[in-house]
């Protein structure tokens, strides 16, 4: 809107649709009456056409509304969709043929029972998948939305085996294939709500939800066509092998592409140790770009990695403060609770170290294991401290080159790395922030975390110096 001006003018308001194009001007008249002009640039005839079918099912506001890298992320999911109905078709086929639909004497009810023990077997992996690796799927969800399609194209495999062995392999064959596919729709199903609340830009994850469900149907619909004249074609055992794992391969490539495509903008561990070794090293900031070309979608799971590939160890976050006690007696002349809890008086967290469990492999370095437990009330800032102190003080040992971790060498690691980290921690936040991440959610924790709460005997003697 524009005010009036020193001569008098009449005020002009324009109008903009969620993208930000212009619409509509309305202009006061001198007998008060609105006058309306519409879009100064008004499209082409077709092209307004082809804006009102791709609104259908893009969201409000695009490319406003959503992040950068939303249209590639859905190109290569669109693709993988239409590669998936096909396969999914030639499947169907086999799993037809394998419950005896070509048989004359099959039995309808032993098809009916063998669908209910592989729905029943299929709900059962769900509740334990959910239970199992529920808390992973958020900070992860770039690996768990790729392994959703790896367990979806391992049942369709078993789907098109089971007809080749006899019943009693097959029906087991059939009952794998269902729990796969259960355990695809959990780890598909959290993770496309996670990556949709990484799309949405102004909020809008509901509205991006059905927008996707209506590009699916599409695609869905499209590849059901095309694998109609598929399925009529491809006959023969050789060609419905070989067209199946085509499909099975083009499916994995895009599903591979559109993960990769997804730049996340929140720390989880594999993130923060490329953003952590690369700031303590060289004092420079990845963007999430950067990391999201380095970062591999199938990372070992807490491991510790420097910027340059060098494994340094395993850490735990959000542990219970018993485990370091077990760990403590466990591994002879490991540092004790007491020790950590007094190199890190003064903050929210509680960082151990030490050596693994297992030994050695051919007399070299044993693995630094890393506990952290997290005090109650801790910030996301001192999250972000915490793993960084574990990831450095790790770094810290790995350079010494000695065969296993004294209770002295572990102790001054995590003196050492916390005199560097307290120099240059909130420097870092502040780059962190400039440099396109969100440092007020940490996804660290992979499984349901712990907390702790110091005594009133504990902060006396920490402000002590004790």
């Amino acid at each position: 809107m524009s005010s009036h001006s020193e001569k008098g003018d009449p005020p002009a308001f324009l109008e903009r649709d969620q993208s930000g194009a212009a619409t509509a001007e309305y202009i006061w008249e001198p007998n008060n009456i609105v006058k309306v002009q519409h879009a100064v640039q008004k499209p082409q005839q077709a092209i307004g056409y082809i804006q009102n079918l791709v609104n259908i099912f893009l969201p409000a506001g695009y490319p406003k509304s959503v992040t950068d890298d939303y249209l590639e992320y859905q190109v290569y999911d669109s693709l993988q969709a239409f590669s998936s109905s096909i396969a999914g078709l030639l499947s169907s086929r086999a799993v037809l043929q394998a419950v005896g639909f070509e048989d004359s004497g099959a039995s309808t009810t032993a098809a009916i029972l063998l669908n209910i023990l592989q729905d029943s077997i299929g709900r059962i992996a769900t509740i334990l998948f959910a239970h199992r690796l529920g808390s992973s799927l958020e900070p992860e969800c770039k690996r768990f939305r790729f392994a959703a399609d790896i367990f979806n194209d391992s049942a369709l495999i078993f789907d098109c085996l089971s007809p080749v062995f006899p019943k009693a392999i097959r029906v087991m064959l059939l009952c794998t294939a269902g729990t796969l596919r259960a355990l695809c729709g959990v780890a598909g199903g959290g993770s496309k709500a996670q990556l949709s609340v990484h799309f949405a830009k102004w909020g809008n994850v509901a509205e991006l939800n059905a927008k996707d469900s209506s590009q699916e149907t599409v695609i869905s619909l499209m590849g059901m066509l095309a694998g109609s004249l598929v399925i009529s074609s491809v006959t023969s055992k050789a060609a419905t092998w070989t067209t199946m794992l085509l499909l099975i391969a083009i499916h994995l490539w895009t599903n591979y592409r559109a993960v990769k495509a997804v730049t996340m903008v929140t720390l989880n561990r594999q993130r923060a140790n490329l953003v952590m070794s690369t700031f303590a090293e060289t004092g420079v900031i990845l963007t999430p770009k950067d990391v999201a070309r380095r970062e591999r979608i199938f990372e070992r799971d807490g491991v510790l990695r420097w910027y340059n590939g060098e494994k340094l160890g395993w850490a735990v976050i959000g542990t219970k403060l018993s485990t370091i006690i077990t760990q403590t007696t466990a591994v002879g002349e490991n540092l004790s609770l007491s020790d950590a809890a007094k190199a890190c008086l003064t903050e929210h967290y509680i960082v151990w170290l030490g050596n693994s469990r297992g030994s050695s492999r051919g007399g070299g370095l044993r693995d630094a294991q890393v506990r952290i437990c997290l005090e109650s009330g801790c910030t996301p800032a001192s999250q972000l401290k915490a793993w960084m102190h574990g990831l450095l003080s790790a770094k810290t040992l790995s350079n010494k080159r000695s065969r296993a971790v004294a209770a002295s060498d572990a102790l001054q690691a995590l003196v050492d790395a916390k005199c560097q980290i307290d120099k240059t921690f909130d420097e870092f936040l502040k780059r962190l922030a400039e440099a396109g991440w969100n440092p007020e959610d940490p996804q660290l924790e992979t499984s349901p975390g712990y907390r702790y709460e110091r005594t009133e005997a504990t902060r006396v003697a920490g402000r002590n110096g004790h």
